[in-house]
């Protein structure tokens, strides 16, 4: 460790995003991305965008796109915040609205980015421990608190809440902010968009990542109160005043108009995750209720740091999270083509020794 580094630094542990192996012929997964790739309308903007425009600034307030978004969700612009991806996104949030002298709260198995954001910017924290099902029960975070963060769906689990127990938690959740987290709500959850205008203190994060298949892009946005937004806003231009380049507008524009291929490509998913879960089913393991482009299962008589290992020889690369202790039995295994998620079940059939 440098002697030059600042003092926080030496206390960051990093988050550590999924693997992206350079090996060809892969079964990819392990990072949620989606197997469809953009609509044609995205990459025909995006090759409207080449030229001599490049050597200008893009617009800072990325306006087409906000007015885009705020025109999809029936909110005004000074509703919408965007940014260099929802991870930004979600880092201007913990920096502008939840770092308050009581600790914020979130569940102790989630999106493990939280506490890495919580060091960086001295933001105390605890956590809520999921239910026996691996669900988060609202009735937990009625307490005291600095703010509330949870993803819905919950990830890496994929339990997905339902919008009467985030209203719920509304009511009684007044004095602080509470941000719903949904990367993954477009694959069959409900979202929390409809009760921005009614709650001043709800602000709903998404990714153009995950349902729009632009994770090659960077894109992600907020929706809340208006002065929720003023207050990411003024910590984004105290840090970058251009997150978002050209092309990142004109695609995130492009992909957001596009809605029948949005419809197609995410009722795919779904419906190759359903069939995915009871061929895992069927080979005896337990897969936890999904609403992600993802599901978590285990094998009660394999382990699961075994399981990936032996898949990774064939080729096939799926996630596995040594810690907590608690989930080092499960795979968090992305949805895929029917084809690629035929070839997992087709390799753990022959892990397990099961006939077909």
């Amino acid at each position: 460790m440098s002697r030059f580094w600042s003092p926080v630094v030496h206390e960051l542990t990093p988050y550590v995003p999924g693997e992206q192996p350079k090996l060809a012929n892969l079964v990819k997964l392990n990072t949620n991305e989606n197997p469809y790739g953009p609509s044609l309308r995205v990459l025909e903007a995006l090759h409207a965008v080449v030229g001599d425009t490049l050597r200008l600034y893009p617009d800072p307030n990325a306006d087409r796109l906000k007015q885009t978004i705020a025109g999809y969700f029936g909110l005004k612009t000074n509703q919408v915040f965007v940014g260099n991806g929802s991870d930004e996104v979600l880092a201007h949030v913990f920096q502008a609205l939840l770092k308050h002298d009581a600790p914020i709260l979130f569940p102790d198995i989630t999106y493990s980015f939280y506490p890495v954001y919580c060091k960086l910017y001295g933001i105390a924290y605890q956590t809520i421990a999921l239910t026996d099902n691996f669900e988060i029960r609202m009735m937990d975070y009625f307490r005291p608190n600095g703010g509330i963060i949870f993803p819905n769906p919950n990830a890496p689990t994929g339990c997905p809440l339902a919008l009467s127990e985030i209203e719920r938690l509304l009511q009684s959740n007044t004095g602080s902010v509470v941000v719903v987290d949904e990367a993954y709500i477009d694959f069959g959850g409900e979202s929390a968009a409809p009760l921005v205008n009614l709650y001043q203190n709800l602000l709903v994060v998404h990714t153009l990542s995950k349902s729009r298949s632009l994770a090659g892009l960077r894109l992600g946005y907020a929706l809340g109160h208006p002065d929720l937004i003023e207050a990411l806003t003024r910590v984004k231009d105290s840090f970058n005043s251009y997150p978002l380049d050209r092309f990142a507008i004109a695609g995130g524009v492009a992909a957001m108009e596009d809605q029948d291929y949005f419809e197609a490509t995410r009722h795919q998913v779904m419906a190759t995750r359903q069939r995915l879960v009871k061929e895992l089913e069927d080979m005896g393991f337990k897969v936890l209720p999904s609403a992600a482009n993802f599901i978590f299962a285990r094998h009660p008589a394999h382990d699961g740091a075994t399981l990936s290992a032996k898949l990774r020889e064939c080729s096939i690369i799926v996630r596995h999270f040594g810690k907590p202790a608690r989930i080092a039995p499960f795979l968090r295994i992305t949805i895929g083509t029917d084809e690629q998620c035929q070839t997992l079940v087709d390799a753990l059939r022959e892990i397990l020794a099961i006939n077909a």
